[in-house]
C-alpha cells in the first residue's frame, strides 16, 4: 500500500458488491505515472448467490469513470465467474491484475487465485502481447507530434511478454523489467514521462532507432515464445472451478 493515494479507499468501499480483489493497473503499475495520470482500478466482484443463479444474473462487468476530490479514476470490475473464464484464456491483462503489487483490497481467495493462475499461463499468452504491441506501435507511429506514453507502452508490453515466456513470471513494471534487459534508453524515457504531463510529446524522437528496436524486440518475443517451456494449455481449470463454487457458497 506504500505511496497509494488514501483517497482511493472510500471509493472502493462504496461499490455495490464485495470484491475478490482490487488492484491498480495502468501507468502506476507500469512504473511511469505522470503527475496527472489517472488511477486504473481493476477488480473481480462477487454477486450474491441468489442473483448469480437467478434469471437476472446481475452485471458481469462494471465500468465507472469519475473524478473525486481531484482524483481521476477509471474502474473496471468483472464478475468472478467471468473473470475466471478470462484467466483460462490467453489474456495477459488479467494476469497482470491478479499479480499487481499495488493492492487496494485482497482476500484469502485472491491469494489462492494467485497460486492457481500459475497453472493457467501458457506459451500462447505471447499472442496477447504480440497483438497488443502492434496496436501500440501503430498508435505511436501515426501521431504527430508523437507522445511518450505509447512508446513506453510498446517497450513495456514487449518486455513483459518476453519475460513471461522466458520465466513464467508476470512482471509489468518497466523499470523492474529493465533491470534484466538493460536497455539504455528506458530510464530516460521513463524520467521524461514521470516528470511531465500524461500527454507529453517527444519532439526530438529518433523514429528510425525506435522502429529498429521495436522490430528487434518483436523478434525476441517470437523466439521466446517458440523456445518457451510453458505448457500449450492451462491445467488450472478444475481448481478454478472449485474456488468459484466455494466463493459462490460463501456469498
Amino acid at each position: 500500500m506504500t505511496n497509494i493515494d488514501p483517497r482511493l479507499q472510500p471509493i472502493i468501499a462504496e461499490q455495490p458488491y464485495p470484491f475478490l480483489f482490487v488492484t491498480i493497473s495502468g501507468a502506476h503499475l507500469y512504473g511511469f505515472p505522470s503527475p496527472d495520470s489517472d488511477y486504473d482500478l481493476r477488480s473481480a466482484h462477487i454477486l450474491p448467490l441468489a442473483t448469480a443463479v437467478g434469471l437476472d444474473p446481475g452485471p458481469e462487468t462494471i465500468e465507472q469513470s469519475t473524478v473525486r476530490d481531484g482524483l481521476e479514476l477509471d474502474i473496471v470490475s468483472h464478475e468472478v465467474k467471468k473473470f475466471f473464464e478470462m484467466v483460462l484464456k490467453r489474456n495477459g491483462y488479467v494476469l497482470e491484475q491478479i499479480y499487481s503489487p499495488l493492492v487496494l483490497q485482497s482476500t484469502p481467495e485472491h491469494t489462492e487465485l494467485k497460486h492457481i493462475a500459475r497453472d493457467c499461463i501458457t506459451r500462447h499468452h505471447a499472442h496477447h502481447y504480440l497483438g497488443f504491441v502492434h496496436t501500440q506501435w501503430r498508435l505511436f507511429e501515426r501521431e504527430n507530434p508523437r507522445r511518450i506514453k505509447p512508446l513506453l507502452y510498446v517497450y513495456r508490453v514487449l518486455l513483459t511478454g518476453i519475460h513471461l515466456m522466458q520465466t513464467g513470471e508476470v512482471e509489468a513494471n518497466l523499470l523492474q523489467l529493465n533491470e534484466h534487459f538493460h536497455l539504455p534508453y528506458i530510464a530516460d524515457l521513463v524520467a521524461r514521462k514521470v516528470g511531465s504531463a500524461e500527454q507529453a510529446t517527444l519532439p526530438d524522437v529518433d523514429i528510425t532507432f525506435h522502429q529498429q528496436e521495436f522490430e528487434r524486440l518483436l523478434g525476441v518475443l517470437e523466439q521466446a515464445r517458440d523456445a518457451s517451456t510453458l505448457p500449450e494449455a492451462p491445467t488450472g481449470k478444475a481448481a478454478l472451478s472449485d474456488l468459484l463454487v466455494r466463493i459462490r457458497l460463501q456469498s
